[in-house]
């Protein structure tokens, strides 16, 4: 016959280093708005509907009870989440005065106009992981492409090594000016635009 061991709580490692949330203040104000819009509104309007379903009866077939609760646990996911990036941001404004060396180098805020080996001319942003929007040539400061242009200035040349090709580029320009960011809209069917 075994004995029972006695159960042991798991041991929880110390979080390491935590990756410095590089970002804009528009990106920041538009995570900040899109974190009050959960907390403020979409959690409430949810909680709401879970409570009449709850009240219904039997919580196994209802609907709405099941769907309200697992909407509930991804409203509270994406809540932590946004929590913490808000907490780790460090913002960096792009239009912020530079010193002369560092307004001439791809930094994070840089626009960039480099060229491909063919020639070809394209425009870049470099922004956090929370603003990148490649329809808009934002790219994120972690990108294979951004690591290829840091610390690079106009008359560079340097090598993109992607995983599936190698390019050799030539800085053009570089430039720091303001980076508009598409501000938080709440999204189509949001419970909360339901609750008058």
């Amino acid at each position: 016959m075994r004995t029972k061991r006695p159960l042991r709580e798991p041991v929880r490692e110390a979080p390491g280093p935590t990756l410095k949330n590089y970002i804009t203040p528009g990106g920041l104000q538009r995570l900040k708005d899109e974190h009050r819009f959960l907390v403020s509104r979409e959690r409430p309007a949810v909680t709401q509907v879970v409570a009449w379903a709850a009240g219904n009866g039997d919580r196994s077939e209802n609907a709405d009870y099941l769907y309200g609760k697992r909407r509930l646990r991804q409203i509270d996911s994406r809540i932590r989440f946004l929590t913490k990036r808000i907490d780790a941001a460090e913002v960096v404004d792009p239009a912020a005065p530079r010193p002369a060396a560092a307004g001439t180098r791809v930094f994070f805020g840089a626009t960039v106009t480099y060229a491909d080996a063919a020639g070809q001319e394209h425009v870049v942003r470099i922004v956090g992981l929370d603003e990148v929007d490649l329809e808009r040539r934002y790219i994120s400061w972690m990108s294979p492409l951004a690591r290829a242009l840091m610390k690079s200035t106009a008359g560079d040349r340097v090598v993109l090594r992607a995983p599936t090709k190698t390019d050799h580029l030539e800085i053009l320009d570089v430039e720091y000016m303001p980076i508009p960011i598409e501000p938080f809209r709440e999204p189509p069917g949001a419970e909360s635009a339901a609750v008058p």
